[in-house]
């Protein structure tokens, strides 16, 4: 037999109180001998032998009465197997964790896999007994506790389980047994059930690891676990990406996105519409006839940008089963203009190349709102940094202090910085004005110059494998053949930080030819090579010029452009300290959530530590500032809805202790079996009750008898004989 709570038992030692009441009670009578008395020594004695088997007989049903409201308080609990004889309730803590991952918005017939959780949910607890201790969780990203070990209320669970909605972030699986055993160790219930509803998919079920496995094997041994899969069919479109691929983010200009559609399931899907909005307002529209089963299709949509400031762009689908995943959004910052300075260490030559690849047309127009000013590498102290977007640093041997603060606070306040390398740069002076820290100017400590020539005397190519980056994107649309012209006969040897990126990189060696950084607000691009025919031939490729212009375009905007994932930080940063010392995020249903501006490696930040909603957030530096839009979209991972088969998911669990049930009937028959556990905490509060009444009864009955004989009638002979 087990006890809820073992330490009450120390309660029965209470059973001693009557027991030294009685015999107390026996040297109470203080004994004085008579003449008169000698007479009634016979009746006495044989009516005292009487009176102590009534007084025994009171102490042990008090005795038995205390026992069992101690044996009542302390919850005992055992297997009906083991004892059939007695009766007691089928009790049992029941921990109920239902998927909420967007993935189960997938909907069939009408009803969405989480609507089928929900019922199954209410069929757990409809064989549990009001009182009984109950959790609900949902699980996600981040699993959310909603009711933590109370009494069992059928309504109030209901009306909870009716409010509950999907959260649109993918599922955690690794961390479910652990935070589940975690739960169940808090319960105190004579046995312990887990019940875990899911639509198995087969991205998070198809192969669970060794260490998932030993946590459900610990889940086990703390409670009964099962697993109840709700899943269904895989067919699912989802909108995967929508990049800039060209075009300047300035008013009066048409920029390029690209939206990519990606077929979750196996069958193919044709005409699929993609929507283009842009401030809730649709300004393009394309088709794709075929999507094949397993592939992506994209389209180009074409936003114009009629007025400066943030633009919110969102592609989107319609008619899909799983609508969570059918849109993707963007913000684009656009500028009245785009302004560059280009830093000219190298007399001129390297300047001008630059110059004309930022210049360049198809259509050999200019463009009045955006303009490339050069200056010569002495003259570059008397400019006035605000009033450009990105500074470039073409072949300067070095800069002073002053100017590399100059800098470093111009890339931190949210520009773009591009270093490119020559013969003249200086590699100690660079090196020591960038240090070793993570707030280093460049992504790179530098070397020497090497030779990148073969043995035939040719530079070698750009690797192919281009990584899918904002500045790689019009690269990737070149044929191969065309990208493999650009030929990199020298380069700097660099050590690249433990903080940049490599972008574009040598073919065979991967020796980086292009990195990125970020610094504050802002982001640095550092060449290892330069602009220069004696270097490369890359100025006379189409390369050049759909790089350099890609470049400028990604750091003319801001950081808050980039998409955030459900689930990311949201960060607000600031150069200098501002006036107020608390940011405010307005989330995409309306909720206003203030955040303390804190002070980090020298700039100050305001940082939203999850985002838990898709949409567009809006970060203030305060209630009355203008807002700055942040897009958060959902994990597109959790789009690929295909679910596992039931033997297919017997075969991942086997031997981990859990138990599936594919159906409700199957479920309730589980129940039932396993639920042998019973608790006895009634019986004996009731048999305590029952004591206390017979006790009750008994005594008076005595006490009646005793009163009867000391009637008015025999009173005055007792009084004679005494007197």
């Amino acid at each position: 037999m087990a006890f809820l709570n073992p330490w009450l038992l120390l309660g029965a030692l209470g059973v001693g109180l009557p027991i030294l009441a009685h015999l107390l009670n026996r040297y109470q009578v203080k004994r004085t001998d008579w003449a008169a008395m000698r007479f009634l020594n016979r009746s006495v004695r044989v009516r005292s032998r009487q009176l102590r088997l009534r007084d025994v007989l009171l102490l042990v049903m008090r005795c038995l009465a205390l026992l069992c409201l101690v044996m009542a308080f302390a919850r005992p609990a055992m297997k009906s197997a083991a004892t059939p004889w007695l009766p007691g309730e089928k009790r049992a803590g029941v921990v109920i964790a239902i998927d909420a991952s967007y993935s189960m918005a997938h909907t069939e017939a009408g009803v969405t896999r989480f609507a089928r959780a929900i019922e199954l949910a209410k069929a757990v607890v409809a064989q549990s007994q009001p009182g009984d201790p109950v959790s609900l969780v949902l699980l996600g990203g981040e699993h959310r506790v909603l009711l933590r070990n109370v009494a069992y209320d059928p309504k109030g669970f209901d009306t909870l389980l009716s409010e509950q909605t999907i959260l649109p972030e993918p599922l955690d699986l690794e961390g479910v047994p652990k935070f589940l055993k975690d739960l169940t160790g808090d319960m105190d219930a004579p046995q312990k059930e887990v019940y875990i509803l899911s639509d198995t998919q087969s991205r998070d079920w198809g192969r669970l690891s060794p260490t998932l496995r030993d946590a459900f094997r610990a889940l086990g041994e703390e409670a009964s676990v099962f697993v109840v899969p709700v899943g269904g069919g895989d067919e699912n479109l989802a909108v995967t990406g929508l990049d800039l691929v060209s075009g300047t983010l300035r008013k009066g200009t048409t920029a390029r996105y690209r939206a990519t559609v990606h077929n979750f399931g196996s069958s193919p899907a044709r005409d699929v519409e993609v929507r283009c909005r842009v401030d809730d307002i649709q300004i393009d529209d394309k088709r794709i006839p075929l999507i094949a089963a397993g592939s992506s299709e994209t389209v180009s949509l074409f936003v114009p940008f009629h007025n400066a400031g943030p633009a919110r762009i969102t592609a989107e689908i319609s008619g899909d089963a799983l609508p969570t995943d059918d849109v993707r959004r963007v913000v684009a910052e656009v500028r009245e203009r785009v302004s560059v300075l280009c830093v000219d260490g190298s007399s001129g030559e390297t300047g001008g190349l630059v110059t004309s690849a930022l210049l360049a047309r198809a259509d050999g127009s200019d463009d009045e709102n955006y303009t490339v000013q050069t200056t010569q590498w002495p003259a570059f102290p008397t400019q006035d940094l605000d009033a450009f977007d990105v500074i470039i640093l073409a072949d300067v041997p070095e800069v002073t202090p002053e100017q590399a603060h100059q800098i470093s606070r111009f890339v931190r306040r949210g520009h773009g910085l591009v270093w490119f390398a020559g013969d003249r740069i200086k590699a100690d002076v660079w090196n020591r004005l960038s240090g070793d820290t993570e707030d280093a100017l460049l992504p790179a400590k530098i070397g020497e110059a090497i030779d990148t020539r073969d043995s035939l005397g040719i530079g070698k190519p750009l690797a192919p494998d281009l990584p899918d980056h904002a500045v790689c994107r019009p690269l990737r649309s070149l044929p191969e053949d065309l990208l493999n012209e650009t030929r990199f006969t020298r380069r700097l040897r660099v050590e690249p930080r433990d903080t940049c990126f490599p972008v574009l990189s040598l073919a065979g060696s991967h020796a980086p030819v292009l990195l990125e950084q970020s610094l504050g607000r802002g982001q640095v691009f550092m060449f290892t090579t330069s602009a220069q025919a004696t270097w490369n031939n890359m100025a006379l490729t189409p390369v050049f010029p759909m790089l350099m212009q890609q470049v400028v375009t990604y750091l003319a905007g801001r950081e808050f452009e980039q998409p955030r994932t459900v689930g990311d930080s949201l960060a607000l940063s600031y150069v200098e300290q501002p006036d107020a010392s608390d940011a405010v995020f307005d989330t995409p249903l309306g909720q206003t959530i203030t955040v303390p501006v804190r002070e980090h490696r020298g700039q100050f930040i305001a940082l939203l530590e999850r985002s838990r909603e898709a949409g567009f957030y809006v970060a203030r530096v305060s209630i009355q500032s203008p807002g700055l839009p942040v897009a958060v979209n959902v994990d597109t991972r959790e789009s690929d809805v295909a679910c596992l088969i039931p033997a297919r998911l017997q075969e991942q669990i086997k031997d981990t202790g859990v138990t599936l049930c594919t159906s409700e009937s199957q479920l309730t028959a589980e129940i039932e079996i396993t639920r042998t556990g019973r608790s006895y905490w009634r019986f004996f509060a009731m048999a305590a009750l029952a004591l206390l009444v017979l006790e009750s009864l008994f005594a008076d009955r005595i006490l009646g008898r005793t009163h009867s004989r000391r009637s008015p009638d025999a009173q005055p002979v007792f009084q004679a004989e005494v007197a």
